[in-house]
């Protein structure tokens, strides 16, 4: 008897509709599994002989049994099948005809027959309601988050001898039903807090600036200033992401296998900290059948590189497109992948080998070509790309030792929300979340300049040799300075704290 069951296939983000036809018929007794799998879907085999009989059910060993996955050009990964195929198995060998059009299948199956949980639930939920299936059978713990899509009804299965059941009608399984609600705020644990870090106030109003625009800064100074605790802060001090980013942030996690039943949605921004040791792959994703990489995993957040130029060349060079356009393309011989990248760049550095040079109390021991080619590791492609460039000196030991409280994260996140929800509000008609996304077209509609501030930026253009792109990235950060103190109309003291965050190497 033949059976067909649907299927999904991760591709990139996105997911494919994949048939899995099951035949039983007599002849050599064998098993057979085609249509481009691979080795986790070939292993399939045992699990499935395997979680059958210890469910109590018959397994057609004696008959030969044909698994195709169609389309066959579609290479499969993965162990979300063996739920199809499975079921496939069991209907065929029932000899029983159950309509399945409306219905689609993925879990893995453990040996004694119960469903583990599989990667992808959400974007496999997202197909199915393109493809107008009405149910969808996923392991128990894949339920929370397969139920983020509204529109379809989502079965929790725990055991395959349930579903077995549930199609000889001995056995009801109720649709999920469940509400994730929104976290609260105030009681959100941040490992680090505004408060714990002494002086440099002037690198706390710009990290609050960044926040409020998510925008790209850079932090430079000697070591034991407070560049990476202040950078790791960030988090404490950002809004809460809107429901249509957590969504999007959940798709990617969905995939790369970083959801969990009790973590079905995210809901805090992404903060991913890779070490400077890490690949070029790892950092943009990669792999035979492409995975998201830490660009990718921090879209809607934060992305933070602590010694930034100690990372490779290469690797830093490949921030450039993300940086500009918010994705980035992956390319293979037989397609290519396009994954979200729209996050904010934390950066920190030392100005030279030792840490020392422009210290007013240590002396510097680097040549100055030495100084010169450490400071060459960062490009200029990249610094251009990078908003705010924030020198922090070193902190006076007065004020380390002074343990009066300063302003919280919480109070300081008050207001880039604030800032935040105004800029929610102007884009609300175009699929901009910040002023960090916008185009030329909403630079030329809502940063308008008066006169003063043209002639102050056009006199910092011609002193600074300001690109175009620092041109525009002007602009944005006026905005947010703007949005900030609550002013619909960019004014002269906005640009002009703009344009001393562009950095002490395009003063020079």
């Amino acid at each position: 008897m033949l059976t067909k069951i649907q299927a999904a296939a991760l591709n990139g983000l996105n997911s494919e509709l994949v048939e899995v036809e099951t035949d039983i018929s007599s002849g050599f007794p064998s098993f057979n599994i085609v249509g481009l799998p691979d080795t986790s879907v070939q292993e399939a085999r045992e699990r499935i002989r395997a979680a059958i009989k210890n469910s109590g059910l018959d397994f057609p060993s004696t008959y030969r049994i044909t698994v195709n996955m169609a389309p066959a050009d579609l290479p499969k990964e993965g162990a979300a099948y063996d739920l199809p195929m499975a079921v496939g198995i069991i209907l065929s060998s029932l000899k029983k005809e159950i309509d399945l059009n409306d219905s689609l299948f993925a879990g893995e199956l453990a040996l004694d027959g119960n469903l583990r949980g599989i990667t992808g639930a959400l974007p496999i939920a997202i197909l199915a309601k393109e493809k107008g299936i009405k149910k969808l059978f996923v392991p128990e713990a894949n339920a929370a988050e397969a139920g983020l899509v509204k529109e379809i009804q989502i079965y929790p299965i725990k055991k395959l001898i349930d579903l077995a059941e549930y199609f000889l009608n001995a056995k009801e399984i109720k649709p999920w039903t469940e509400e994730i609600n929104a976290p609260n705020f105030s009681q959100v644990f941040f490992e680090h807090d505004l408060s714990e870090i002494r002086g440099q106030e002037y690198a706390k109003r710009a990290l609050e600036i960044a926040a409020s625009g998510s925008h790209n800064i850079i932090f430079s100074g000697p070591p034991g200033s407070g560049k990476t605790l202040l950078a790791r802060t960030l988090p404490s001090i950002l809004p809460p992401m809107t429901r249509e980013e957590s969504l999007e942030v959940t798709r990617i996690f969905s995939v790369a296998g970083l959801t969990s039943a009790q973590n079905p949605l995210i809901q805090t921004r992404p903060f991913r900290s890779p070490h400077h040791s890490a690949s070029l792959i790892s950092l943009v994703g990669g792999g035979r059948i492409p995975r998201p990489g830490e660009i990718t995993l921090s879209h809607r957040g934060v992305l933070f590189l602590d010694e930034f130029p100690e990372f490779p060349r290469g690797v830093l060079e490949s921030l450039r497109q993300p940086m500009e356009d918010g994705i980035i393309t992956i390319s293979r011989i037989n397609s290519s992948f396009t994954f979200p990248a729209r996050f904010m760049l934390i950066a920190s550095q030392n100005p030279c080998p030792c840490g020392f040079a422009n210290d007013m109390e240590k002396q510097c021991v680097c040549s100055s070509i030495a100084i010169a080619k450490y400071q060459k590791k960062i490009s200029g492609p990249i610094l251009d790309r990078i908003d705010l460039q924030v020198e922090m000196p070193r902190v006076e030991f007065s004020k380390i030792t002074d343990f009066t409280q300063g302003e919280t994260s919480a109070a300081t996140r008050e207001r880039v929300r604030a800032a935040r929800e105004r800029q929610l509000f102007r884009f609300q008609d175009i699929k901009i979340f910040s002023n960090s996304e916008m185009g030329p077209k909403e630079l030329e509609k809502f940063c308008r300049l008066p006169n003063d501030a043209l002639l102050l930026l056009k006199e910092a253009g011609q002193k600074m040799h300001l690109s175009g792109r620092a041109f525009h990235r002007l602009l944005k950060v006026s905005r947010t300075i703007a949005d900030m103190a609550g002013q619909e109309n960019l004014k002269l003291e906005q640009m002009a704290e703009a344009i001393q965050y562009r950095g002490q190497n395009e003063r020079n």
